[in-house]
């Protein structure tokens, strides 16, 4: 991941200048993301800048880069996965000047327009510029997986950037870039609206064709095998869980060969390594070894403790950019991860975040009680990723310039697989009978979650992992990571404090000792409302939000987040 960094709309061309130095500070708070190389681009107009962390083309893919035709500069955080298949679309003539896979979108936007963002198949945050007619091109990926932020100050000047650090201290007005979407302008004019380029079907009605295993599994093979595209060492973060494992098995598949060449090539780097964290007890260790073993990688396992977790907990607030319970739960010991795998000179990897989101995968999907809700349940789940698992997978990586992918929100896989029929995903017990149940020695057995998903790859893990119940990446690194989270904030929020949490937080008052002490972290480093209000906040129970409210009476009164309070995780959950 890098990190990228716009600056348009200072009416004087003065006092723009005046702003470069400053633009070196901003981006520098943004080297972590991309420590290979700097870059900066200024005319009387606008300011762009690059942290590039090297993964495609290492030598010769700076940025900005600039149009040599018409000379537009682009910033770009992101991957093109099918920037080959992207170059035939062009008619043009194009004096390519790298064999970086981001240089293509300076070329399909002057042969397109912004139409050409609903033709990739890619993740992305990027600012383009126009010098000739100071027009500006912000753009961000359908779900959200590269950060972006926008702001701007009081005198109208419009900032954009990966992280909020970097423009926070100087913008009266901040938000989160909304995904999915593009922001055209013409620097030191009114800025335009932002305007939505992804509009799935699968957003806006329910899906009725059903599942085909085949063309699931298909879908998915593509998505890992795409997202190898790499000039650098990778690895895959095995959890011991499914959704990661399935994507560990995948890339065992593929490894051998360059994806570039058209698997014509060896791979430069054949030997697959995968990683793991946790703490000593950790339910989810055992099973990563096995998922490894399976494979055949070469596996490298992480253990930390509770005391260098709460230790890190600043740092992992200042890096991800929230005090949202759960997600600094997760980040944590991903955080931790992260350091340790560019240690091994691993620059790129592949995780398993949006498979839940998908397939309706956290235990209280149990509860859904028709298609309908189950499916808009999932859609509002994945238009809410930015904020929360992809917030975690790409920050708490780039926090050490280590670059996360996700294969589940490959543009194409998720359009295949968010159009089934979510009949076909739902889980768990319902009111018709033989729905979601079928009879196996005569006794009828629940199908659990991901059903669709397991079945897909039966023949690719042990049945161990492959049918192994949900574990959220909190509990799974060991029960006492959260139980001490909460002993430590016992410590150092007082009744007092806490008794007074609305008279110091009005705005999202946190309604646990744990969420008080994350917020009072978040302030110190954020003190900005306008910060504050860019994350997400509201009922967090059990990965879930008021919908389960809805679904059943047992998250009432409900404040803890984690998995383990639902009752779905005690019960033996058998399986077909």
């Amino acid at each position: 991941m890098c990190g990228i960094l716009g600056i348009f709309g200072a009416k004087d061309p003065a006092a723009l200048a005046a702003l470069r130095p400053q633009a070196l500070k901003m981006a520098a708070t943004l080297h972590h993301r991309g420590p290979d190389w700097s870059g900066i681009y200024s005319d009387d107009s606008a300011i762009l800048a690059h942290e590039r962390l090297a993964i495609v083309d290492p030598l010769s893919g700076a940025q900005p880069l600039i149009d040599s035709k018409t000379k537009r500069v682009l910033t770009v955080n992101g991957e093109i996965y099918d920037h080959v298949q992207l170059r035939t679309l062009l008619k043009k003539q194009h004096d390519w000047q790298t064999k970086s896979d981001c240089e293509v979108l300076l070329y399909l936007y002057d042969e397109f327009g912004p139409d050409f963002l609903d033709k990739i198949d890619g993740i992305f945050a990027f600012c383009l510029y126009d010098p000739a007619t100071k027009e500006f091109f912000i753009a961000r990926d359908h779900i959200g997986i590269c950060p972006l932020y926008i702001g701007w100050d009081s005198e109208g000047v419009l900032y954009a950037a990966s992280e909020m650090k970097a423009i926070e201290p100087y913008c009266e007005q901040l938000e989160e870039f909304p995904p999915g979407h593009y922001l055209r302008g013409v620097s030191g004019q009114q800025t335009g609206e932002f305007v939505p380029w992804y509009q799935p079907a699968w957003a806006q009605q329910i899906p009725t064709p059903k599942v085909s295993l085949s063309k699931l599994r298909e879908e998915l093979e593509k998505s890992v095998k795409k997202q190898l595209m790499t000039d650098v060492p990778y690895g895959v973060l095995i959890s011991g869980g499914l959704d990661s494992s399935v994507i560990a098995a995948i890339i065992a598949k593929f490894s051998r060969k360059r994806i570039e060449s058209g698997d014509k090539e060896e791979a430069w780097y054949p030997r697959l390594h995968s990683v793991s964290i946790g703490l000593k007890d950790s339910p989810d260790l055992p099973f990563a070894r096995q998922v490894a073993q399976h494979i055949g990688s070469v596996h490298h396992e992480f253990i930390y403790t509770v005391q260098e977790g709460i230790d890190a907990l600043r740092d992992v607030i200042y890096h991800i950019e929230t005090y949202d319970v759960t997600t600094i739960r997760a980040s944590t010991p991903m955080y931790l991860m992260a350091r340790k795998i560019k240690s091994l000179g691993i620059k790129m990897v592949l995780s398993g975040e949006g498979a839940d989101e998908v397939f309706g995968g956290y235990l209280y999907f149990h509860m859904a009680p028709d298609k309908q809700e189950f499916h808009e349940e999932t859609v509002r789940k994945l238009q809410k990723l930015s904020k929360f698992d992809c917030l975690r997978a790409n920050k708490s990586m780039a926090a050490w310039g280590v670059e996360a992918r996700v294969p589940y929100l490959g543009k194409d896989f998720l359009d295949y697989a968010m159009s089934i029929d979510p009949e076909d995903k739902r889980c768990g017990q319902c009111s018709q009978p033989g729905q979601n149940s079928q009879e196996k020695d005569g006794q009828k057995v629940i199908k659990p979650e991901k059903y669709i998903l397991r079945k897909a790859f039966e023949g690719y893990l042990p049945e161990s992992i492959l049918w192994r119940q949900k574990e959220q990446f909190s509990d799974g690194v060991g029960y006492g990571w959260i139980d001490s989270l909460k002993a430590y904030a016992e410590e150092k929020v007082s009744d007092e404090m806490f008794a007074k949490a609305a008279e110091r937080f009005p705005i999202h008052t946190p309604t646990t000792k744990e969420a008080y002490l994350y917020r009072m972290i978040f302030e110190e480093l954020f003190p900005s409302t306008a910060a504050a209000l860019t994350v997400e906040y509201g009922p967090s129970i059990a990965c879930s939000t008021p919908t389960a409210y809805r679904w059943s009476q047992q998250f009432n009164g409900m404040a803890d987040p984690s998995g383990r309070a639902v009752k779905v995780h005690q019960l033996a959950v058998a399986r077909v």
